[in-house]
């Protein structure tokens, strides 16, 4: 390729927004002259890696605004720790299907188990597949609609946790709701329902969530939206933080 069609097909892909391309044009030759490639298989090589390029761009992106307490997978999750849950239980719902559909995850359980590791790393997969996703504890996004009401700017802040595809609520029932901020909760699930998917993660039983909002009437208002298309993942088992606390203090027990 000569020195001016390179500088020429540079240019056309900045203005297309193709920078990418625009940098390794060379390369993509180089691959096709070795390749013995055609015309089509050439164009095929280019705008399959452009795609990959773009998606990643596109999955970096939205990691950085969903505000995600870290990025773990479901590989580094340590399923023989927890026994009783069933692995292919969390494994299909790592297909995504029930985000496609619209419908919520609920993951129970006690603290340290490993709920918010299975959460996010569902979040991270959706992220992945395209969707756009948020993080949010219950509690913060309690806090930030009362500041967003009493500044006049409920509406405006309820489209954060209204907008992505994917919202994750971790952490509720760890702290009991007034009634007017479990009405706050009802109007992000309620405008929520069947438009987009909740993942969320809880300490408590839906039998104990009327202690938690205050109020059973609203409480099971709130359940009935969640739980219309639901899966329910309960994991009873030991805590992964107090695993490795407890070891040191085992063996010093051992020693005395």
């Amino acid at each position: 390729m000569s020195e001016l069609v390179s500088t020429r097909i540079r240019n056309t892909a900045g203005k297309l927004g193709l920078p990418h391309l625009a940098e390794t044009i060379r390369e993509y030759t180089r691959r096709a002259d070795e390749g013995k490639m055609g015309y089509l298989d050439f164009l095929d090589l280019v705008l399959s890696e452009e795609l990959a390029v773009r998606d990643d761009r596109r999955f970096r992106q939205g990691l950085r605004l969903s505000k995600l307490p870290h990025q773990k997978t479901l590989d580094e999750y340590d399923f023989s720790f927890q026994p009783e849950l069933d692995p292919r239980k969390v494994k299909d719902l790592a297909t995504l299907s029930f985000v496609e559909g619209k419908a919520n995850a609920a993951l129970l359980g006690p603290p340290g188990v490993g709920k918010t590791h299975i959460a996010v790393a569902l979040a991270v997969a959706a992220c992945r597949a395209g969707y756009s996703i948020y993080f949010t504890s219950l509690d913060d996004m309690v806090r930030n609609l009362k500041a967003a009401e009493a500044a006049g700017r409920l509406t405006n802040k309820l489209g954060s946790y209204l907008r992505p595809g994917v919202l994750v609520v971790d952490e509720v029932g760890y702290q009991p709701l007034e009634r007017a901020e479990a009405n706050l909760v009802f109007q992000v699930i309620s405008k929520r329902y069947e438009k987009g998917s909740i993942i969320l993660t809880s300490n408590k039983t839906f039998s104990e969530w009327g202690q938690v909002f205050g109020d059973e009437v609203l409480a099971t208002a709130i359940l009935d939206r969640l739980l219309h298309h639901c899966e329910v993942i309960s994991i009873n088992g030991p805590s992964y933080r107090l695993k490795n606390r407890l070891k040191p203090i085992e063996r010093d027990n051992d020693v005395a």
